[in-house]
């Protein structure tokens, strides 16, 4: 493995991934619609997402859902764990669950659950990558800005062991 990652995607052509993303989804949505942001890697994707959705005139609700399957891990360990869950009401209203790669498919699939069974009108997924080998017990996105290759990805979210989250390029670190 190397120290430094290799570049996949520089920060330009995330931002650019976004917005056109964005774009994708706007019509999906409406201003009642809660954008649920899987934890802790999440959290940067859904910040751009939902600026480059204000910009469209968008505006979701915010709320966020803490799931672990990888515990600090190269590989999951196959099963979801719940650490914090939904703080705002999904009764009635449309979610958008957003993530920033789609690996396994565990957390996202899980996450598609929780939300229906708390009442989601309707369950939208959004994903920055999607890597190429899902289990089959994986619910497929909705929406995907970057087919990813089968590499260990770091940066906008993705880590190793906690580091390199923040990252503004998506790297890979094999």
């Amino acid at each position: 493995m190397s120290d430094q990652p290799a570049v996949l995607i520089p920060e330009a052509e995330v931002a650019e991934r976004v917005a056109a993303l964005a774009r994708q989804i706007a019509p999906r949505i409406d201003d009642e619609t809660v954008m649920v942001c899987l934890l802790s890697g999440g959290i940067w994707f859904a910040a751009d997402l939902s600026r480059a959705l204000a910009r469209l005139g968008k505006f979701v609700k915010f709320d966020a859902l803490w799931l672990s399957s990888y515990r600090d891990e190269r590989q999951s360990y196959g099963r979801c764990e719940v650490r914090a869950d939904l703080q705002r009401p999904v009764m009635g209203r449309k979610t958008l669950i957003v993530d920033d790669v789609f690996d396994t498919g565990l957390s996202l699939s899980e996450a598609a659950r929780m939300v229906r069974d708390a009442g989601s009108s309707e369950v939208l997924t959004a994903v920055f990558a999607r890597k190429p080998w899902p289990t089959d017990r994986a619910i497929e996105p909705d929406f995907v800005a970057w087919e990813a290759p089968g590499r260990f990805l770091v940066g906008y979210g993705m880590d190793v062991g906690g580091a390199l989250r923040g990252l503004p390029y998506i790297g890979a670190m094999d």
